[in-house]
């Protein structure tokens, strides 16, 4: 039913597209044999709940240049949360567009060793779960209490190391393609060089999309990053910069949050997705005295309140998300949204378009406004950090405008 082309699906936030992307996208090629890549990509806002460096259309281009064959957006609803959340999404996505097979990027590198941690794990969960709840009731943020309680059971020669981030992601992508009862064989491939994390360049081509942001904003131009990025990536900042009239990061919207936080009252901020146990509270006064966001961030982390789960608690109060509106969310996403294709993967798209279980978007304009109200938010968000008004309305119209783009 599903025609001659076999397709496989990665991960992606792409922000920017690299050369460490680049080698994941040939290796996964060559691993998986499949004829077409999709990747499921977080749209303007991301895992760790920050905006990312350009648009979900620019980062599709440099996607699809670099040899993705189809790019489909991850909605914000599962874009902008905890890894568990945000893996269920997009495997769901990959599975319901029909590619028959996943490939990650990991630590860790051995594909058996992340099932027999997942066999580990169901045969101690009992105890994995106590171990969690005692260290987050110490003070331990999620993903450190996660790692000390797996730690805690004592780890096998055969089990994967679950404090790297990548690591935890690919675990949780495996968890969820065994509750979806799906068939996608999964593989992984060994991250090269840069850590996930890493702040400076480490390697003469390989480095990582934070080290490249960072470099970015300090020196303001391209050129030093030039050889850690396809070329026609390092051409769409160029033109990016030169439309928009600059990239996008949290600094941008620190006045806008600035304000939401200082004049709404905290009954309100207190019905915001992920704001619990008073933290409205740290957040209004640190506000009060804050001149950046990052000095306010600095104020506001904790032990227990990391740094990527504040992003994302002030990530749902910019954007007015609140518990009632993500609770009310269906439990895998219910839409498929095409942002890009080249001509291999428009022919993969027809050949399985009438099969689809669910409605393929290839156009804001004529979806089902209520399923898509939540992306809707955050594209006219998102554009606000732009300076020039004419550059916003630019953005905010391609949201509506935009076809798939096709290379």
């Amino acid at each position: 039913m599903w025609g001659l082309m076999r397709a496989t699906g990665v991960v992606v936030e792409y922000n920017p597209f690299h050369n460490g992307h680049l080698h994941h996208l040939r290796e996964t090629r060559s691993a998986t044999g499949a004829d077409i890549v999709v990747a499921v990509m977080s749209g303007h806002f991301l895992q760790r709940g920050e905006p990312a460096l350009v648009s979900k259309w620019a980062r599709t281009k440099m996607a699809l240049e670099a040899g993705v064959d189809i790019v489909i957006e991850l909605p914000y609803s599962f874009a902008t949360q905890h890894a568990e959340i945000f893996s269920r999404g997009a495997i769901s996505l990959l599975d319901r567009f029909g590619c028959e097979s996943f490939c990650f990027g990991s630590e860790d590198g051995n594909i058996d060793a992340f099932g027999d941690t997942i066999s580990f794990i169901q045969n101690h969960q009992e105890p994995y779960n106590r171990y969690i709840k005692e260290f987050i009731q110490e003070g331990m943020s999620y993903p450190s209490a996660l790692a000390g309680a797996f730690q805690k059971l004592g780890n096998e020669d055969s089990v994967i190391d679950l404090s790297k981030p990548n690591n935890i992601l690919g675990f949780h992508y495996m968890e969820a393609r065994d509750q979806l009862s799906s068939s996608m064989k999964a593989y992984t491939i060994t991250r090269e060089s840069a850590g996930y994390h890493d702040e400076h360049f480490s390697s003469p081509s390989i480095a990582s999309a934070t080290s490249i942001r960072k470099s970015i904003f300090n020196n303001g131009e391209q050129q030093e990053i030039a050889s850690y990025l396809p070329e026609s990536s390092v051409e769409e900042l160029y033109r990016y910069k030169k439309e928009y009239g600059g990239f996008h990061r949290w600094e941008n919207y620190w006045t806008l949050l600035q304000y939401k936080l200082l004049s709404s009252p905290k009954n309100t901020l207190k019905d915001l997705y992920e704001i619990e146990e008073g933290i409205e509270n740290r957040m209004v006064e640190f506000a009060k005295s804050s001149l950046s966001f990052g000095e306010f961030m600095t104020k506001l982390k904790t032990k227990r309140y990391t740094w990527t789960r504040l992003q994302r608690m002030l990530l749902h109060i910019l954007t007015d998300t609140h518990k009632q509106e993500m609770k009310s969310r269906h439990l895998y996403p219910d839409y498929i949204r095409l942002l890009g294709m080249n001509e291999r993967g428009r022919e993969f798209i027809h050949s399985r378009k009438k099969n689809l279980p669910l409605p393929l978007i290839s156009k804001l304009s004529s979806a089902d406004q209520q399923a898509v109200q939540l992306d809707v938010k955050a594209a006219e968000i998102y554009a606000l950090g732009l300076k020039d008004p004419a550059a916003r309305k630019r953005l905010l119209r391609q949201e509506w405008s935009q076809p798939p783009i096709m290379i």
